[in-house]
């Protein structure tokens, strides 16, 4: 499949993956960033993209920043949707206690995965069919 992608900053890389049969594409940071505990700001990646019709992208974190560093994002994972044509733009959270956080430019900080949606009609019922599970949630299958 192809992805049409703008470069809105000319001196980061495309998206490329890491290695042969990764899901996601790396993400660059186009600026720095300093966030102290629990601090939020928006992290442009200096791109734009064409999702293809019939698909979404979803920005991810990357595992090895969340654990040794608490990056996080706030809404992860972020939803592109296929006719969304502006700038890639992360909300970045430092999620650690007591350390600040520093984002440097050029610096991986995210994943975008496209992955195929489907649409659904939306149709209003009285009740729902009975399942084994009903309406537990929230660690009701014992975990």
């Amino acid at each position: 499949m192809r992805l049409e992608v703008t470069r809105l900053d000319a001196g980061l890389p495309l998206p490329r993956y890491a290695h042969e049969g990764d899901a996601g594409l790396d993400l660059y940071a186009a600026a720095d960033a300093v966030l102290a505990p629990q601090e939020r700001a928006l992290i442009p990646t200096g791109l734009a993209v064409a999702i293809p019709e019939g698909h979404a992208g979803f920005v991810q974190p990357r595992s090895g920043h969340a654990i040794r560093r608490g990056l996080g994002f706030v809404n992860a994972p972020g939803l592109i949707d296929s006719r969304y044509r502006g700038e890639i733009r992360l909300v970045a959270i430092n999620l650690d206690a007591a350390e600040t956080l520093t984002i440097e430019r050029g610096e991986k900080i995210a994943q975008l995965v496209v992955q195929p949606v489907v649409t659904v009609d939306v149709v209003e019922v009285d009740t729902l069919d009975e399942t084994a599970r009903g309406d537990g949630g929230f660690g009701s299958t014992g975990a």
